[in-house]
């Protein structure tokens, strides 16, 4: 059966992660993405490195760009212009994430494309929207300290934390493959196209969720709690004989079993601790009482009796640690596709598993207004994650 999108022809306009990431997840599920790219520079990321590749390619700019056909083109140049204009003419879908007004002023924005292409679903990507932020740049760290979500990460007593990797990138192309899925759906009903407008500020408070709420329904600001979480308890990182283990206990059945696993049966007994709400009230108690009992025994064992407990349970994973334990699962997390010359890249799988139209990973990210870093064309034939 062909791809679910395989008759979608996307325009991307976009560079770095958010934009990127949307159009690489469409084109997993079928689309033609054309990239369109600075000549002689490209894509931001493709020199944000080390670490590269074998081939001496970021892989920061790897991990967003597969399944994609890179075209360089001078915006600034008249020729250029003009086939960036023919292109949007023919699209199903345009990405952008330039500061807002700049596609207007080179004749690319909705409005004047539109027109002449009606069917059109016209993406756009922003830091802090395109009214009075439109001049602020969206840098992922910059929107994590803005949008409050390093006020909430990191101990009590620490600088506030940045998360380990882009999240806020990453959350907003979620948020613009669900809009673009969307508004096609739209015009499949019979509908006509439509814009379709993510910034990472909003996108970053969405993704609040409990945190967010807590805020507007409940008047509260949250704050810094390190591993521990505001509203379960036990729930956070806790002390063993030879290291840590993350215990995240989300209901009655699961407190009494972990209490029965560390032989502590009279805890669920306690009056502090009878109740999720007494837990989260006397969790400083609760913590010491379950690491008396943990410092017993390595994390290891922990771990293993209670998740035989049904009690979530485990150790901290470094990333190659992830990846191993996604192989164990049989997740098989991390895909092969090959080069021109035969060799292959690794990169890690589209999370996405459809039991009729799976995702296909034809292209390795490409060369700058090129094919593949081999040079040549790639293979035609798709390599299914079945």
């Amino acid at each position: 059966m062909p791809p679910a999108l395989g008759k979608l022809r996307i325009l991307d306009f976009s560079r770095v992660l958010a934009g990127p990431f949307a159009t690489m997840m469409l084109a997993d599920l079928g689309a033609s993405v054309v990239k369109v790219e600075r000549p002689g520079a490209g894509d931001d990321t493709r020199s944000w490195g080390p670490p590269y590749d074998g081939r001496g390619v970021a892989t920061y700019f790897e991990s967003v760009n597969r399944n994609k056909e890179s075209l360089a083109l001078d915006l600034s140049d008249a020729g250029d212009l003009a086939h960036a204009h023919r292109l949007a003419a023919q699209a199903d879908v345009l990405v952008e994430n330039f500061r807002p007004g700049v596609m207007d002023r080179l004749g690319l924005g909705y409005e004047q494309l539109r027109g002449e292409n009606p069917g059109l679903i016209y993406c756009s990507i922003t830091g802090f929207g395109a009214r009075a932020g439109a001049e602020l740049p969206g840098y992922d760290l910059l929107v994590q300290a803005l949008g409050g979500l390093m006020s909430i990460t990191g101990a009590p007593d620490s600088e506030p934390q940045k998360v380990g990797v882009a999240l806020v990138d990453v959350l907003a192309g979620l948020f613009a493959t669900v809009g673009i899925l969307t508004a096609l759906a739209h015009r499949t009903a019979g509908g006509e196209g439509q814009r379709v407008e993510v910034d990472l500020l909003s996108s970053l408070l969405a993704a609040l969720v409990n945190q967010g709420s807590a805020y507007t329904a409940g008047g509260t600001v949250p704050t810094r709690m390190g591993n521990q979480h505001p509203s379960i308890a036990p729930y956070a990182l806790f002390r063993c004989q030879d290291g840590e283990l993350v215990i995240a206990v989300g209901n009655e059945r699961q407190f009494g079993a972990l209490c029965t696993v560390i032989d502590a049966g009279q805890l669920a007994q306690d009056p502090r601790f009878v109740t999720n709400a007494a837990r989260v009230g006397h969790r400083s108690e609760l913590r010491d009482e379950l690491e008396l009992r943990l410092s017993r025994r390595g994390a290891a064992d922990w771990a293993a009796g209670l998740t035989a407990a049904r009690v979530p349970a485990g150790m901290v994973n470094d990333v190659a640690g992830a990846f191993a334990l996604a192989q164990r699962l049989g997740l098989e997390p991390v895909i092969g596709i090959p080069y021109a010359d035969g060799t292959k890249i690794s990169l890690t799988r589209n999370p996405i598993r459809l039991s009729a139209t799976p995702a296909t990973y034809r292209l390795p990210p490409p060369l700058l207004g090129g094919s593949d870093p081999a040079g040549s064309p790639p293979s035609p034939g798709q390599v299914p994650t079945s």
